[in-house]
């Protein structure tokens, strides 16, 4: 019985013996075995390169999403990860400050108490403490707390040591900012926000950018979708700038605002040819011209901010008045000078000038400094003045003569000249409709005319024919 409980039945012993089998089995699942393993191995390589950061083109292709919104879903979470690892206390800065919202419960905590240890809670600046307020197992608890609540609350033991002191400071959820972007030239562009709620916190911007169309070049060197940053200057608070923009492309600007509280975004999409808006051109002069009493040569410089290329120019826009005057005149023209051939003698006119992409496309810029100048006056005007000053001056000292003036007297008036010439269409109306009608009544009487010299011609040929018949037909 020990022997038979030790070793197995000899009957049973030969089911573990190799059977014999055909020649082909046994040596199709070896290798079978051996064609899962290397499978497997060859499926495990990518993952353990992975694991490595050693990873082959062909699998990272393989791992790329064909959804177009999943690099969009990644910027998004990126930017929501960044914020909140931004918006806990502990990461603006200052110690010994807790940040709550107003109109919820805010508890602060005393550090240094002892549990169960009865504690004293006193607000600085203050005889007692806000209105509903309460202690709870050593917290005190402000419910609803309002921006009156904000100050420094400090804790005391029974022997009235300060245990505990902390600053507090509420606030509001940051609300969706205003963007707005514009491009000086087609290689920059800008973008500016302002905040829509104030919300009496310190706060941060996260800025990025992502091109909307990629080539595929482009993809292969941006695994991440070519998520950039829009660069903020710390002179100006409030804008941020995107370098090595492409005039033709599409962009998706992120602008977060962020604070002790929370996050909120506005996305924006922005294409260069909608936002372009040149800066204002520069170096207007405006100069009279000599002998031209109505003329003024009017010249400009393009901006410094918009480089000079042949496939991208500008056209501008002219305007000028008197100072005397309300109404502007217009002129657009494509070069960087103009002559104003309109204007009033002797009187000063102010002269702006704005810019534009030459193919239309962004905005006008806004209207340059103002250049004044006044054009020359007319000699004849100037002399006839200065005669009739004279005049008026002797004419204070003697009677007038009686002698006429041999110099003609310009009486013209617009109305006058508007009327003659009036009276002189309607006269060559009237002289043209005349020898309309006579030629009219020449060619009609010309035409009657002729018809009746046809008729007796008519009736010679048929006489003619008539006696050449004989008598029988005739009768």
């Amino acid at each position: 019985m020990e022997r038979s409980a030790a070793a197995p039945p000899a009957s049973h012993r030969p089911r573990y013996r190799p059977q014999p089998a055909p020649a082909r089995a046994p040596r199709r699942r070896p290798r079978s075995r051996s064609r899962s393993r290397s499978r497997t191995r060859c499926r495990l390589r990518p993952r353990s390169a992975e694991r490595h950061g050693h990873i082959a083109a062909p699998p990272r292709r393989k791992m790329r999403s064909p959804i177009p919104g999943l690099g969009r879903v990644m910027v998004f979470l990126a930017a929501a990860l960044a914020s909140a690892s931004l918006a806990t206390p502990e990461g603006w800065g200052e110690e010994g400050v807790q940040y709550g919202q107003v109109g919820t419960d805010v508890t602060l905590s005393c550090a240094g108490a002892h549990a169960g240890s009865p504690v004293q809670w006193r607000q600085a600046g203050a005889a007692a403490l806000p209105e509903g307020s309460a202690i709870h197992q050593g917290a005190l608890v402000l419910p609803h707390a309002g921006l009156a609540a904000t100050g420094t609350y400090s804790c005391h033991g029974e022997d009235g040591g300060l245990l505990h002191a902390v600053s507090l400071r509420l606030g509001h959820l940051p609300g969706v900012p205003f963007v707005s972007c514009r491009a000086s030239d087609y290689e920059n562009f800008s973008c500016s926000w302002t905040s829509s709620v104030e919300t009496f916190l310190p706060t941060r911007y996260i800025t990025t950018y992502r091109k909307k169309s990629l080539t595929g070049e482009e993809k292969r060197r941006n695994k991440n979708g070519h998520v950039g940053l829009c660069l903020q200057d710390p002179s100006r608070p409030g804008t941020c700038t995107v370098h090595g923009s492409e005039f033709w492309s599409s962009y998706r600007l992120n602008i977060t605002e962020v604070n002790p509280l929370g996050s909120s975004f506005r996305l924006l999409d922005v294409t260069m040819q909608a936002i372009i808006k040149p800066d204002p051109p520069e170096g207007l002069v405006v100069e009279p011209i000599p002998l031209a009493p109505r003329r003024l040569h009017v010249s400009w410089k393009y901006p410094s901010s918009w480089p000079k290329e042949p496939h991208f120019q500008l056209r501008f826009r002219l305007q000028y008045r008197p100072v005397i005057h309300r109404s502007w005149s217009v002129v657009e023209t494509v070069n960087l000078s103009e002559v104003i051939t309109d204007a009033f003698a002797g009187l000063e006119h102010v002269v702006q000038v704005s810019a534009k992409d030459f193919l239309d496309a962004g905005n006008w810029s806004e209207w340059s400094a103002e250049a004044r100048a006044t054009p020359v006056r007319d000699l004849a005007t100037t002399a006839s003045e200065e005669t009739t000053t004279d005049a008026s001056l002797e004419s204070l000292a003697e009677e007038p003569s009686q002698a006429p003036n041999p110099e003609p007297i310009n009486r013209s008036d617009p109305l006058e000249k508007m009327a003659v010439l009036v009276s002189l269409g309607i006269f060559a109306f009237f002289v043209l409709a005349a020898v309309l009608i006579i030629t009219i009544l020449i060619w009609l009487w010309v035409r009657k005319h002729g018809k009746e010299k046809t008729k007796p011609h008519n009736f010679l040929v048929a006489a003619t024919h008539l006696k050449a018949l004989p008598k029988a037909q005739i009768l």
